[in-house]
């Protein structure tokens, strides 16, 4: 059920199906995450590497005094060469008690879902394990990955942010 404040529907396991997502694409599809976990979004600039990081980890900014990790999530999603173009942005987002960054290619809009509107995931090995995904969700012409991007941030191998700047 989607409210004149657009509070989220949540599953009975947690999950969000329905609310306001902020859409970017990456390589050529197109992705959404739930609204109410970004803070801000940013032009890419230019970050501080940090040595023996993953490679999905661009390296870190410094966002008013806090050190944010930026994660490429092109690389993480293994969707191509990572091209900056004036239209690469960095989504910072506010994850458990976490600030982070990621890259996109570009933001789109923000659009409402109602549940109706948003189909399980399929089954399927790929580079973005499925229980990454809430769903997807089909708005005209457009087919969108919704991700749960509090569960991705908070993977095991993302966990390698924190050990990445201490």
């Amino acid at each position: 059920m989607v409210e004149g404040n657009m509070q989220l529907a949540v599953a009975q396991e947690g999950r969000v199906i329905a609310g306001e997502f902020l859409t970017f694409t990456l390589g050529g599809e197109e992705y959404a995450i739930d609204i109410l976990k970004v803070q801000e979004i940013r032009g890419y600039d230019a970050v501080t590497r940090i040595a023996g990081a993953p490679e999905f980890i661009k390296g870190v900014i410094n966002l008013r005094g806090i050190i944010v990790p930026i994660v490429d999530l092109r690389v993480k999603f293994k969707a191509g060469s990572a091209e900056f173009t004036p239209f690469t942005v960095v989504i910072i987002l506010n994850v458990g008690a976490r600030v982070v960054g990621v890259v996109v290619d570009g933001v789109s809009d923000v659009l409402t879902l109602a549940p109706e509107q948003i189909r399980p995931a399929p089954e399927f090995a790929s580079a973005i394990g499925t229980e990454y995904i809430l769903g997807l969700a089909s708005i005209a012409e457009r087919m969108l990955i919704l991700l749960d991007i509090q569960r991705l941030m908070s993977a095991n191998e993302m966990a390698l942010v924190d050990e990445a700047i201490l």
